[in-house]
């Protein structure tokens, strides 16, 4: 297939062109079927558990995130039950649905097929989205409506019915139903309203007022949910939001590393000078589309680049801005020729724009296969998928356990075994998180009758097993196994399991409890909490082991 800009796209498709689009319809078929063989063959990560656990409550909305990934969740469960492809399968479609959006805005701006197709491959050629949109987060569920709200105040620009600022308004509340950070798009919005020539009729018209009280409306379970609990979302997430921290070099490398690899080696740097090009264009020529689509990428991505010089930037937070980056890039290589751009400009900018896909697509390639057809473990410790597969070994453990120490009950620590455990025993064993009680807020019981007075089992990671906060009750522990959870060969973590009598865990302790507090609003641990914890890591693990527990203590926060 040849990617090209020609002036105009003809009327009437010929053959080739017809050609071109079975061909396109064949790739995009392989790399869907390809994600739904990665979405049922690889084990669920930790926070993909945690998020089905949601679906399996009646909570208006969550301390970590709002619900809409819990109805994705449970939408796909419906389908195809508790499996693996039941949590990912709305991913997989939410990832279908994307490019199809994306494809026509860039249909309606150009009416350039070599374009459409651009803008349809790009996602295919980035990791995050080739692949890793098989991998349920609440990034997921935001980028089909952020992409969504910005494909509809395209239609207002094509139509100039300003109904369209209604729908607009709809799929940016669902957006922000769907995680926070979509707040982000709303100067791109405003930027797009109010740059242009037209912002004097939107200045006077209701319709924008109208389409921000929809999104409110939309938005209106998650102010519920906090209304009756303190504000805790909020206060969840701004406690990040205004954190200071030193300097570090680190975290800035870190997060340029990632974007690197999810979205591309050769594609960033495409999209990043597509994004540059239409910006120009855009507030240069006071066009509203170019304003958004590139102010839609600048403005996060520049906020993230600030959070970044001195705190850890997740590796899916920018996620839901690179669409509007290829959208926008897409429509830059329709443009050039069309505005007298130099020739060897254009050439090179399409010749690139090849490239990032070809071995876009050949690198996502690459990576399924490593994960889901090779043995290897070539990253050892650090691998992302690994480092949270091997779960079933310390769940066929802990059964084990049960059955010898006549435990009816689990207790954990950490919320990422306790949803790999309950993920794994689905209800057949109460699993109880006994800390950071705040996240569990309006969950249902999870079998009190089979917990009170009785005998748990203490499943931890080390040296999580080592808080302090098991002093604050009458629990006696009586360790009965350590064990390793490895993948592929590689010993990825060690577990301590304990036999728990003598205490009931408390569902519902006082908010001023060590017991309710969430670690990322209590400042993490305690220094001398977290002095005891590393220095009991130190001697379990060895020398090289600093750092790895602070680490993934920061890892573990999700924006």
């Amino acid at each position: 297939m040849t990617i090209s800009s020609p002036d105009q796209t003809d009327k009437k498709p010929h053959q080739s062109t017809r050609r071109q689009w079975l061909a396109v319809v064949a790739v995009i078929a392989a790399m869907t079927a390809m994600r739904l063989v990665y979405a049922g063959v690889l084990e669920l990560r930790t926070d993909e558990a945690y998020y089905w656990t949601w679906s399996k409550e009646g909570a208006l909305s969550f301390l970590d995130h709002p619900p809409m990934i819990a109805w994705f969740i449970r939408f796909g469960t419906a389908l195809f039950g508790d499996t693996n492809l039941g949590v990912r399968f709305a991913g997989i479609l939410a990832m279908l649905v994307t490019q199809l959006l994306i494809a026509d805005i860039v249909r309606r701006v150009t009416h350039d097929f070599r374009a459409i197709v651009l803008a349809v491959l790009m996602p295919e050629a980035a990791l995050y989205y080739g692949l890793l949109m098989a991998k349920v987060s609440p990034d997921t569920a935001l980028i089909p409506f952020a992409v969504a709200m910005l494909w509809s105040l395209v239609r207002l620009n094509e139509s100039n019915d300003a109904r369209w600022w209604l729908a607009a308004g709809l799929f940016g509340g669902l957006a922000l139903l769907s995680k926070f950070t979509a707040v982000m798009l709303v100067p791109a919005v405003l930027a797009s309203m109010l740059v242009p020539d037209w912002r004097r009729r939107w200045l006077t018209s209701p319709y924008p007022s109208l389409a921000a009280l929809i999104a409110l409306i939309a938005f209106a379970p998650v102010l519920v949910w906090n209304a009756g609990h303190d504000w805790a979302s909020f206060r969840f997430q701004l406690v990040r939001a205004v954190a200071t921290h030193p300097l570090s070099l680190r975290t800035v490398g870190e997060f340029f590393g990632l974007q690197l690899g999810l979205v591309g080696f050769v594609l960033l740097p495409v999209v990043l000078s597509g994004v540059a090009l239409t910006a120009w264009r855009g507030y240069r020529n006071r066009e509203p589309v170019a304003i958004l689509l590139s102010t839609a990428v600048i403005v996060p991505l520049a906020y993230f680049f600030w959070k970044s010089l001195a705190l850890r930037v997740g590796d899916t937070w920018p996620m839901f801005l690179w669409p509007a980056g290829f959208a926008a890039t897409a429509i830059n290589i329709a443009r050039l020729p069309r505005e007298g751009w130099p020739e060897r400009m254009i050439t090179s900018t399409v010749w690139w724009a090849k490239v990032a896909v070809i071995s876009g697509i050949a690198f996502v390639v690459g990576v399924f296969v490593y994960y889901v057809a090779t043995p290897w473990n070539l990253i050892g410790r650090t691998d992302p998928v690994g480092g949270e597969a091997g779960y079933q070994q310390v769940v066929a453990r802990a059964q084990d356990q049960l059955q010898k120490t006549g435990a009816s009950w689990i207790a954990t620590t950490d919320y990422r075994t306790y949803a790999m455990l309950r993920w794994y025993f689905n209800g057949r064993v109460p699993v109880i998180q006994i800390n950071e009680r705040g996240r569990y807020q309006g969950f249902r019981d999870p079998g009190m009758d089979r917990v009170r007075d009785r005998v748990g089992l203490y499943v931890a990671r080390e040296p999580d097993n080592m808080l302090p906060l098991w002093s604050a009750t009458t629990a006696v522990r009586q360790p009965v196994e350590r064990m390793e959870r490895s993948w592929r060969g590689v010993v990825m973590d060690t577990y301590a399991l304990e036999k728990l009598t003598g205490w009931t865990p408390d569902l519902a302790p006082p908010p001023d409890s060590p017991f309710f507090r969430w670690r990322v609003l209590a400042g993490e641990v305690a220094p001398r909490a977290l002095a005891v914890l590393t220095n009991d890591r130190d001697k379990r693990r060895g020398p090289g082991a600093a750092s790895s527990f602070e680490a993934r203590a920061s890892a573990r926060s999700s924006f």
